[in-house]
């Protein structure tokens, strides 16, 4: 078949409905009726000679032929974006356009508050939404459903852009009526009960065991490399919830310096450096490929890119 056979609407309404997996949402989200949708869907199989969405106990998921296309049906829908958009299409001044940034905690507190105030003076009428790392995953992201991924990774699909924003290390935090105070040394830090916060995957978090050394992330990794182990009694996934926690007696936090050093006004806390070394991390920012070269989208990732370096 030649290619001024096939009707290009047809890739949209693949796309759309590679995405949701759902013909009435796809027609609702399309503007069309579900009969139009479900004719293109059949002429969409006669195209490809393929069922391309099957029914199951799980719903319609797609066949392996459609998963193959997929990626590459984006990369063309992206580049045909691309070519129509108009390169001044966009102006942060009077613009109202709603950005969805996904973050943890500690992205929120370190830079959220910089990148707000920089946009109060240069784009008045930007609204950010901001996700927590448990709102969506990876192939949410990947489907552009989100602007940026603002966090750490272990690892990220190499199908998405990224940009390292800083590089950070670890300081404890802890109650300055703490009797450790005094005699702050590796011993005495394991020897105390500790406060655990991490969250650096995407999609719905499991319960924590405190015998998973592997899940517990970089200080508990970094203890057990000289062969220690911390007790840990409280475990959030909040850095703001874990410092308040450190407040109590007995308590040490071990969090990202950046974060550490917001509580520096806070009169009940000590701030110290770990007794033992702690390998730095880097935040980094990542986006879909789908969004590449979308005029506001690289605005606002020059922006927060400027926001971090300053």
């Amino acid at each position: 078949m030649n290619l001024d056979q096939i009707d290009l609407n047809l890739l949209v309404y693949l796309d759309v409905l590679l995405r949701e997996r759902n013909v009435t949402r796809s027609a609702s989200l399309l503007g069309i009726t579900q009969p139009a949708m479900s004719n293109g869907l059949r002429r969409l199989r006669e195209t490809f000679g393929d069922p391309l969405l099957v029914r199951t106990s799980d719903g319609m998921m797609p066949t392996e032929r459609a998963q193959a296309i997929q990626p590459l049906l984006r990369n063309v829908l992206a580049s045909v974006e691309q070519v129509i958009e108009p390169s001044s299409s966009f102006d942060p001044a009077t613009s109202d356009r709603v950005f969805r940034i996904m973050t943890s905690d500690y992205g929120e507190a370190t830079l959220l508050p910089k990148l707000l105030k920089r946009l109060r003076k240069e784009a008045p009428d930007i609204v950010l939404d901001i996700l927590t790392p448990s709102d969506m995953s990876f192939t949410e992201v990947e489907q552009g459903l989100v602007d940026l991924v603002i966090n750490r990774f272990d690892t990220m699909p190499q199908s998405f852009h990224q940009k390292t924003l800083w590089r950070d290390g670890f300081s404890c935090l802890f109650a300055v009526d703490n009797p450790i105070s005094s005699d702050f040394r590796l011993e005495t830090y394991i020897a105390a009960y500790h406060v655990w916060v991490s969250k650096t995957g995407m999609g719905a978090g499991m319960g924590i065991s405190p015998k998973d050394t592997k899940r517990l992330g970089w200080v508990d990794e970094a203890l057990d490399q000289i062969g220690h182990k911390r007790k840990i009694r409280v475990f959030t996934r909040h850095y703001q919830s874990a410092a308040h926690i450190a407040e109590q007696k007995g308590l040490i936090a071990t969090i990202p310096t950046r974060a550490a050093t917001a509580q520096s006004d806070n009169p009940r806390l000590e701030i110290r450096q770990p007794p033992f070394e702690i390998p730095d991390f880097e935040l980094k920012m990542a986006w879909s490929p789908l969004i590449q070269h979308n005029v506001a989208h690289k605005w606002l990732r020059d922006l927060v890119a400027d926001v971090a370096q300053s």
